[in-house]
């Protein structure tokens, strides 16, 4: 499962948890005080949320600072999912003890709401990736070349796949684009595979060009097969398989080199970062 009707599943899985979270820690204080105080401990936590998710993205950006400062727009675009969670998780909960430090009758509400919302979201989460790695294996597709050649989806396996479900009028998708054609040079040993939806081969030809795209394979699915097989619900959707063809990854939405960079390098069996070639300086 990647997304529940258009809307990607993770955020999803976090908003959920931060609204349990909220509820709980706004009864424990109610219970605990006579005031209302007690909605300072559902501030507290929407705070402190905002501060976790704000240093898990900075975090995130440092760790992959070469793939988003070379496209710096790329910096903004948090749905590509690129966040360090496990330090923006630090950072929220050490927020939330400083400024609880002169407000104890908030305290525990607010850190027992923020533990059984951790709680909540890591079980989720992970039954989430469990069944992503239960999903059917890289579907067996009969897809056209640019050439009008049939070509079996199968006849790529052996190495890492990313596989992309894209169109030309999807502007997310257009965006995303150029990522992918850095991202194939830079892991080299992994097939980037861009399955075109419902188009023309001469749309897509015409699309290339203009926008200047050296993608490798790039298949055309004139029915939007892979969608149905892959569950799909919108576009751009990529798919990222280990090299027995075993999904690993989906997303839903647009990517950024940043985020294929991070989950290739660490989801992926076998996908190695190329490492930039070192520059030679002539003699003077």
């Amino acid at each position: 499962m990647t997304s529940i009707g258009p809307l990607p599943i993770r955020p999803l899985l976090v908003i959920a948890a931060f609204v349990i979270a909220w509820l709980i820690a706004r009864w424990l204080a109610k219970r605990q005080t006579s005031t209302e105080r007690y909605k300072l401990a559902g501030s507290m936590l929407y705070n402190s949320l905002l501060v976790g998710l704000l240093t898990a993205r900075l975090a995130h950006i440092a760790q992959w600072h070469e793939a988003y400062l070379s496209a710096p727009m790329s910096i903004v675009a948090i749905g590509d999912g690129g966040f360090l969670w496990w330090v923006g998780v630090l950072a929220g909960l050490a927020f939330m003890y400083w400024r609880t430090m002169q407000q104890r009758d908030v305290r525990k509400a607010a850190l027992t709401g923020a533990a059984v919302g951790l709680v909540v979201w890591l079980v989720a989460t992970a039954a989430v990736e469990t069944a992503q790695r239960q999903a059917a294996p890289l579907p067996n597709l009969e897809l056209l070349s640019l050439e009008g050649q049939a070509t079996a989806l199968h006849s790529l396996k052996g190495k890492p796949i990313v596989l992309n479900l894209w169109a030309s009028w999807c502007p997310p998708c257009r965006r995303e684009m150029p990522a992918f054609v850095q991202a194939q040079k830079q892991f080299p040993n992994a097939s980037f595979v861009m399955i075109n939806q419902g188009e023309s081969p001469e749309q897509v030809v015409r699309f290339l060009q203009a926008q200047g795209l050296n993608l490798s394979h790039v298949l055309l699915d004139p029915n939007s097969s892979s969608m149905k097989t892959l569950g799909a619900r919108g576009l751009p959707s990529t798919y990222f398989f280990d090299a027995q063809g075993q999904l690993v990854y989906a997303h839903v939405g647009e990517l950024t080199l940043g985020a294929i960079s991070s989950i290739l390098s660490s989801r992926v069996e076998h996908a190695v970062l190329q490492p930039k070639a070192p520059t030679h300086h002539a003699p003077q």
